[in-house]
C-alpha cells in the first residue's frame, strides 16, 4: 500500500498521459516523495517557464530564493495562488499556496509560506483491483525564513520547513500499518544584484531548497524515501528602455540532490548471482544517507557524466513591463526525455495597481505525442498580490515587480 500510494501521487503530479520514448533510450527518472514541493506555487514564475531564482523580488520570493526577500521595496507583502491540477480529468485536485514577508528594517526581513496540496477523493484498491477504502490524500508544507543583506547588492536567507504527507491515512492492510509521513527541511538562498539605480543590469541567484530528512509512511526503518532536495542556479538581465518600458530575460538551471536510481540487470534464467547483485544495488540506494546523497547526486548516474547532464532542468523566460502596471510574460521549460520528458511553453500576464496585483499564467505542452503532457496543460492559474505597510524606499514610490 505504501508503494501504491506513493506511485499514485507521483503519477498524478508528473504524468497525466502516456510517456513515449524511443526504444533505444532507457528511462531512469529521479523520483522522490512529496513531489508537490516541486510545483511552482506562483503564477508569475509559472508564466516564465518556472524562471524564479534571480528574478526581481516580490512577495513570492521565499518559495524560490530567500536571499531576494530583503531587496523588496515594499515594507511587507502577501501572495496567494491557486493552481488547478489535472483539470482535464478531475475538478477536486489542486495546490493552494500563500506566502508573505515583513521587513524588520532596511537590511533584514522575515518571511513565511504555506503550500497545501489536495488529491481529491480517491478509491484505494488492492493488487487484485478490489476496493479497500476511500480516502482524501493531502499534503502540506509550512516554512519560516530570515533574510539579511550582506551588502547593498548581496543578500542571504535561511529557512526551516515542516512537511506533512497523508496519502493513505491510518490504514491497516494485509497486516501492515500505514501512517502519515512527516519531515523537516531547510532552505538557503543567495542573491546578488548588479543592477543600476534605474534597474538596468544583471542579477544572480543560487538556492538550496528542501534539504532535509527522509520521509516514511510505515514503521519500517528501511522504507524511507528521499524528499526533493534541489540545487538551483540562475541569472537575469533587465533592460530599462525608458520610464515606461523595461524587459527582463533570464535562465535557471535546476538539479535534484537525490540519488539516481540504480539500473538492474535482466535475469531471464533466474541466476541467483544476478538476483543478489540487483538486490545489493537496491539496498545500497535505499540506505544512502541524506547528506551524502546531496554530494553524490552530482556523480552517481549509472550512465556517467553524459547521464548526469541530462538530470539538469532548464527554464528560460522573459518579462516585459509597461509603466510598472502591465506585464507580459513567456517562457520555456526543458527536461530530458530519459528524465521525465516534461517540455512546455508558458505565457502569462500581470496587472499591478496601487497596492494590488494580479498574475495569470497558462501552459502549453510542446513536442507533440512524444512528450509527457503536464498536469497543468491548458490550465489557467492565478495569483493575488498585496503590498502592505507602504514603500520602504527613500522616495516613497512603489515599483511593481
Amino acid at each position: 500500500m505504501r508503494a501504491t500510494a506513493l506511485k499514485l501521487t507521483v503519477g498524478a503530479l508528473l504524468g497525466a498521459s502516456t510517456l513515449t520514448v524511443q526504444a533505444q533510450q532507457k528511462l531512469n527518472v529521479v523520483t522522490t516523495a512529496v513531489p508537490f514541493l516541486r510545483i511552482s506555487p506562483d503564477a508569475r514564475a509559472g508564466g516564465m517557464g518556472e524562471l524564479s531564482v534571480a528574478t526581481n523580488p516580490d512577495a513570492a520570493s521565499s518559495y524560490f530564493n530567500l536571499g531576494k526577500v530583503p531587496f523588496n521595496e515594499q515594507k511587507a507583502g502577501v501572495n496567494v495562488t491557486y493552481t488547478p491540477w489535472l483539470k482535464r480529468f478531475v475538478n477536486d485536485v489542486y495546490l493552494a499556496s500563500a506566502s508573505g514577508f515583513y521587513k524588520l528594517d532596511e537590511n533584514s526581513a522575515v518571511s513565511g509560506s504555506l503550500r497545501y496540496f489536495s488529491l481529491g477523493d480517491i478509491q484505494f484498491t488492492d493488487e487484485n483491483g478490489n476496493n479497500i477504502q476511500t480516502g482524501r490524500p493531502r499534503e502540506f508544507g509550512f516554512d519560516l525564513g530570515y533574510s539579511r543583506k550582506l551588502s547593498p547588492r548581496t543578500g542571504i536567507g535561511v529557512g526551516l520547513k515542516y512537511i506533512h504527507s497523508n496519502l493513505a491515512g491510518n490504514a491497516n492492510i494485509s497486516g501492515t500499518s500505514y501512517k502519515a509521513g512527516n519531515a523537516v527541511a531547510g532552505d538557503i538562498g543567495l542573491y546578488h544584484n548588479r543592477q543600476a539605480t534605474n534597474g538596468n543590469g544583471w542579477a544572480f541567484g543560487l538556492a538550496l531548497t528542501n534539504l532535509g530528512s527522509k520521509i516514511a509512511y510505515t514503521n519500517n526503518a528501511q522504507q524511507k524515501d528521499f524528499i526533493p532536495a534541489n540545487f538551483a542556479l540562475g541569472t537575469t538581465y533587465t533592460a530599462v528602455f525608458n520610464e515606461s518600458n523595461k524587459l527582463m530575460v533570464g535562465v535557471d538551471f535546476n538539479k535534484l540532490l537525490v540519488p539516481t536510481p540504480p539500473t538492474f540487470d535482466e535475469n531471464p534464467t533466474n541466476d541467483p548471482n544476478i538476483d543478489a547483485d540487483n538486490t545489493a544495488r537496491a539496498t545500497a540506494y535505499r540506505n544512502k544517507s541524506v547528506v551524502g546523497s546531496w554530494v553524490s547526486s552530482f556523480g552517481d548516474a549509472p550512465g556517467g557524466f553524459s547521464e548526469e547532464l541530462k538530470e539538469w532542468q532548464v527554464s528560460v523566460g522573459a518579462e516585459y513591463w509597461y509603466n510598472n502596471q502591465f506585464a507580459l510574460r513567456a517562457g520555456y521549460f526543458y527536461e530530458d526525455k530519459t528524465k521525465g520528458n516534461r517540455r512546455y511553453f508558458t505565457a502569462g500576464v500581470g496587472v499591478h495597481y496601487n497596492v494590488f496585483g494580479l498574475n495569470f499564467s497558462y501552459l502549453v505542452p510542446s513536442g507533440g505525442n512524444n512528450v509527457n503532457q503536464n498536469p497543468l496543460s491548458n490550465t489557467l492559474r492565478f495569483s493575488l498580490l498585496f503590498d502592505l505597510g507602504g514603500s520602504n524606499n527613500a522616495t516613497g514610490t512603489t515599483t511593481a515587480q
